[in-house]
């Protein structure tokens, strides 16, 4: 315990007993005050209060950052005035930035989606579907009314034509084509005695192969082959594959026929019934537009992005330590590559435009008798001989126990008038000695 507060304390104990004395000179029948109406007497006191303090910036405040990481960049140093909104150091943040992009491609990805919706059907999309509605009405018409008469006389025709074909397959060749190929092979067994006798003349010379005789009669042996297989072919008459392939394209003309004379079955008229409901269907849900949950949905997403991204910018914010108010940063811990932890303290910053005085030993037999705007003086260890003018700004509400006291921190601001001279050489945490009037001029003491 300090000598002002040893004297503070002893001033209190001479007050009380002095109170206990003057109880005791009451005569028996005069009435004690009960607890409920006793008044404290005035402290009595030589009219000061002083008290150890130290001196602190009108502004301070230890800076951190809610997310740890390496240190990538320290944009000031220590002692440097910064502004409000200034960055004093960034961590390394390429993990936030790639969520940030990915949350704004998510954004614009579903915002485009709502842009579709409201916007509606394209032309084109209304066409198309209006083009299937036609088709769909046009092929349920057709199997409604049966086939035009060109159709079945088109058909009639194909049928005509197959068994015509047929016909003339089952009656083989007739004379004429047999005469035409016998005097074909004929021909070409000529040809072949001419090139044989050609070739013989030259038989002996040494580049036989090279010489165009045997060209010449290499050639008239195919042709009176193919003459002969012809003519052979014809003679044979039809084989059994050619009579089938015949009598099946009658089949298929007599079945498309019959398809185009029969009416349409009950199973035909029922899918293209469906088809024309389906085409019809998708035709108005494109004109209506989307459905009102379907928007809501998609708006839905549209928030959840944005609200992504939100969280992604102040997760790369949170990677920025920036200064909170104007000042000067008097402490800067970490350096370039260092690894810092969330909540860990990186900086302090002060505003060092203006000077608070902070008491350290007052305690509740001197704060008692203070009050807001009481005028003090204020004396600094460093400065001997300086004294400036204060008032106390503020009292503290709670007090703390310190060495077997219970202390209080009363606020004292410098008078606006002091020694700007004297201002200048003041630094964060000096040691004061402050004095506060408690009688004179100001508030009236308690």
């Amino acid at each position: 315990m300090g000598w002002r507060s040893l004297n503070l304390v002893l001033t209190g104990l001479s007050v009380a007993a002095v109170s206990w004395l003057a109880a005791c000179s009451r005569s028996p029948g005069q009435a004690t005050p009960t607890p409920a109406a006793a008044v404290l007497p005035p402290v009595a006191a030589e009219g000061r209060v002083v008290a150890d303090a130290v001196v602190v910036p009108q502004r301070r405040a230890q800076l951190s950052l809610p997310t740890g990481g390496v240190v990538a960049e320290v944009l000031v140093a220590e002692g440097e005035a910064v502004a409000a909104g200034d960055v004093i150091l960034r961590l390394d943040a390429a993990r936030q930035r790639a969520s940030l992009a990915q949350a704004e491609a998510q954004l614009a990805a579903a915002q485009a989606r709502l842009a579709e919706l409201r916007a509606g059907p394209r032309p084109a999309e209304l066409a198309a579907a209006q083009a299937a509605v036609d088709a769909a009405q046009a092929q349920l018409n057709r199997l409604q009314e049966g086939a035009r008469p060109e159709q079945i006389a088109a058909a009639q025709a194909a049928l005509d034509g197959a068994r015509a074909a047929l016909l003339k397959v089952q009656e083989g060749p007739n004379p004429a084509q047999v005469a035409a190929a016998e005097a074909e092979l004929a021909n070409a067994e000529a040809a072949v005695a001419q090139a044989q006798a050609a070739y013989d003349r030259v038989a002996g010379s040494p580049d036989i192969g090279r010489r165009p005789e045997a060209l010449q009669l290499e050639q008239a042996t195919n042709n009176r082959n193919a003459a002969k297989a012809r003519l052979d072919a014809l003679k044979a008459g039809p084989t059994a594959a050619d009579l089938a392939a015949a009598q099946a394209r009658v089949r298929q003309a007599q079945a498309e026929l019959d398809a185009l004379r029969a009416p349409p079955r009950p199973s035909e008229l029922a899918a293209a019934e469906a088809e024309l409901r389906r085409a019809q269907a998708q035709l108005d849900q494109l004109k209506a537009g989307p459905r009102p949950e379907t928007v809501a949905a998609v708006e839905a997403e549209v928030a959840a992005a944005r609200a992504a991204v939100d969280q992604a910018r102040a997760a790369l914010a949170d990677t920025e330590l920036r200064a909170p108010f104007a000042g000067v940063v008097v402490e800067l811990v970490p350096g370039v590559g260092e690894l810092v932890g969330a909540g860990q303290p990186l900086a302090q910053l002060a505003d060092t435009g203006g000077w608070l005085v902070e008491t350290q030993d007052l305690t509740e037999f001197g704060v008692v008798r203070l009050l807001p705007g009481m005028a003090a003086t204020v004396q600094f260890d460093a400065l001997p001989g300086v004294t400036l003018p204060g008032r106390v700004a503020r009292i503290q509400d709670i007090g703390k126990t310190r060495q077997g006291d219970v202390v209080y921190k009363v606020v004292v601001t410098l008078e606006p008038g002091a020694a700007p001279e004297v201002l200048s050489r003041l630094r964060w945490g000096m040691s004061a000695q402050v004095t506060i009037e408690t009688v004179g001029p100001g508030p009236s003491s308690p």
